[in-house]
């Protein structure tokens, strides 16, 4: 490129450009061989979009229609080229997907790589790194294209650094052409030997030719130095499943699913009959790190109809609680001309959706049942989003509730996930519900005051600590008959889990407490609903309980830290255990400005105790101070030590 050239442009990469660009050179050099396969991916969409594009002007073809990819490299001057005939890219485009990662989150995302090159490779890998995978084993890249149905080309050029410069060019052919001056030590892959090898390996499902000078070495060949094909060219969902090795299926995923992990496991199918589609559907192995972020870049499901591309990420193909898996589906009975806005009300898409969906869920049965520790593999990644189904998708909510995976009291390692399934089979004798607490982390729930009782008497409770989990849990109400019942909520009924003497030793405990009920209600006024003697206790002196229909603790911060406002109902009520010994001395205490005291501090204490925050945290330390004061028989200073 001439440096005097009168429109050559530079421009500076966007701040995460460059620092992605270093961080892969370095933590990915262990799979350098992987840019291959990703500039073969995007020369294999840009013919894909050209494909679908032309269906509606085929004037795009240019009288061009046959569509390829051309890998060559040149010895003489150590660079490899790969070439198509696609859709080719404008100036603002190659400074939007070139210069700039249009990712939401991407800061947050490489904050968080740690310098471990092994883990951060997987990383990187997993966020999607497509051309910049270039500069892992180039020096210097040189991009020409041109984009169909447009006269002037532009060429890109950079180095790997902080800039990259741009020139308007005359290219007689539509697409694109990326040139690699290779590093020094990378003379491996100016061997056509190995890059066939490569293609072989990781691009023989494109669909499209793939083509290389013939060896001229090659004694067989007829035609030396000619173009010849190297891959077999045929969409490999298209082929029998009997033909396709899992070597094959994983690098399609790689391919499909711009992942450098192999993927947990898939699913091929070809439906037949009033209907015509073929599903060729994976679950990776690790969930994207922008899973949760409403404005993701997911590379979802591709839809093509009659194999020819139309779009990426159809999510009227696939739920949002099905947002992770990756794959294509390809029918026969839709228009090539398709668009969103016809998918969103069409019935061969609602029963494509249902089917696959089906297909997916029953591979996650078999999963959980025949390989379980991939099964938890899988829940660990995406255990939070499938339980979202719950609430999406009723058609299927008790085949996705078989599907979750909870914490419980079952054993000290509460970290041990069981299923709602082994939850119903160890039910005690009499036991009609299913018993659950919400926090904030599993210590929290582990800890929670609320467990007392029913760890008294060997009642296992589930422990849900994902944010998702109170939304689930509200529209999740019961399970092979048994009902849901929060350990937090409402007016606890063991059934007949309690004897007659416990109930008859409870009800006289609530008759000889009502004078402290009292006397707590008209200390904390207004701060508190009902103060009443509890049943869940055995070692704690109060806990707060909210209404059966009412919100819990944990969802009000859950609203809270999201700046939601918190709808208006009853407050929680205040539980009391009258047999503890700080209780006992409270009752006793003549004075009611000291009791006041008191009181409040027990609310005080009833709110940390369940993940909450104070909203006078100083007061509580003095009220505390005070009572430790009283407690060693220095109650001569009523305001205690300076909080």
């Amino acid at each position: 490129m001439s440096e005097n050239a009168p429109n050559r442009e530079t421009h500076g990469f966007q701040a995460e450009v460059k620092q992605l660009l270093q961080l892969m050179i370095h933590s990915m050099y262990s799979n350098k061989e992987v840019f291959l396969r990703e500039l073969v991916s995007n020369a294999s969409d840009a013919l894909d979009t050209l494909r679908f594009q032309a269906v509606a002007d085929d004037s795009l073809f240019e009288n061009d229609p046959d569509l390829a990819i051309w890998i060559e490299a040149d010895a003489d001057n150590r660079t490899v080229s790969i070439t198509d005939n696609g859709i080719g890219m404008n100036r603002d485009e190659v400074i939007d997907r070139i210069g700039t990662i249009a990712k939401s989150g991407t800061r947050a995302f490489l904050d968080s790589l740690s310098g471990d090159q092994k883990k951060d490779a997987h990383l990187i890998g997993q966020f999607g790194v497509g051309f910049y995978s270039s500069f892992i084993v180039a020096d210097r890249v040189t991009v020409t294209t041109r984009k169909a149905g447009e006269q002037t080309g532009i060429r890109w050029e950079s180095d790997g650094g902080g800039e990259y410069t741009l020139e308007e060019v005359a290219k007689p052919g539509r697409g694109t052409e990326v040139t690699l001056h290779l590093r020094e030590g990378e003379d491996e892959f100016l061997e056509p030997a190995r890059l066939r090898h490569l293609i072989e390996r990781y691009s023989d499902h494109i669909a499209f030719p793939i083509r290389m000078r013939a060896d001229k070495s090659d004694e067989e060949t007829e035609k030396p130095g000619e173009w010849e094909q190297v891959n077999r060219g045929a969409p490999l969902w298209a082929r029998p499943k009997s033909d396709i090795s899992e070597d094959e299926y994983k690098a399609f995923y790689k391919h499909v699913g711009h992942d450098f992990d192999d993927p947990l496991t898939w699913t091929h199918n070809k439906v037949e009959g009033s209907q015509e589609y073929t599903s060729l559907l994976y679950i990776p192995k690790r969930a994207p790190f922008d899973m949760f972020d409403p404005q993701r870049q997911s590379h979802g499901v591709k839809l093509y109809v009659q194999r020819v591309f139309i779009m990426d990420d159809a999510e009227q193909l696939m739920p949002r609680y099905l947002r992770f898996v990756r794959g294509i589906i390809d029918s026969n009975d839709l228009p090539l001309n398709v668009s969103r806005e016809l998918l969103q009300s069409n019935r061969v898409i609602d029963r494509i959706r249902a089917g696959s969906v089906k297909k997916l869920l029953g591979l996650l049965e078999d999963m959980a049942e025949k390989r379980p520790e991939d099964y938890d593999a899988f829940w660990s990644e995406f255990g939070p989003v499938l339980k979202e189904g719950v609430v999406e998708d009723s058609d299927n909510r008790d085949t996705i509730a078989a599907l979750i995976r909870a914490s419980s009291t079952h054993d000290d390692d509460a970290a041990q996930k069981v299923s709602l399934s082994d939850y119903v089979a160890r039910m005690q004798p009499g036991q009609e519900k299913i018993y659950y607490h919400t926090a904030e982390s599993l210590a929290a729930a582990k800890n929670s005051p609320h467990l007392e009782v029913f760890r008294k008497k060997g009642i296992e409770v589930l422990l849900l600590t994902d944010r998702v989990d109170e939304w689930v849990m509200a529209h999740l109400t019961e399970f092979e008959g048994k009902a849901f019942q929060s350990v937090a909520k409402g007016a606890l009924d063991l059934g007949e889990a309690e004897t007659d003497e416990e109930k008859a030793e409870q009800e006289k405990l609530e008759n000889e407490s009502r004078h402290l009920l009292e006397r707590l209600k008209a200390a904390l006024g207004e701060t508190v609903g009902e103060v009443r003697v509890t049943h869940r206790l055995t070692d704690s002196p109060a806990c707060l309980v909210a209404d059966e229909a009412g919100l819990s603790a944990h969802l009000e911060r859950i609203l809270k830290e999201a700046g939601q406002s918190i709808p208006m109902g009853s407050k929680a009520h205040l539980e009391v255990n009258p047999t503890h010994p700080l209780v006992k001395r409270m009752d006793g205490e003549t004075d009611d400005d000291r009791f006041g005291e008191w009181a409040h501090l027990l609310h005080e204490q009833a709110v940390l105790a369940e993940g909450g925050e104070l909203d006078d945290p100083a007061t509580f330390v003095r009220r505390m101070n005070q009572m430790l004061l009283s407690l060693s028989g220095d109650g001569g200073n009523r305001d205690g030590a300076a909080a």
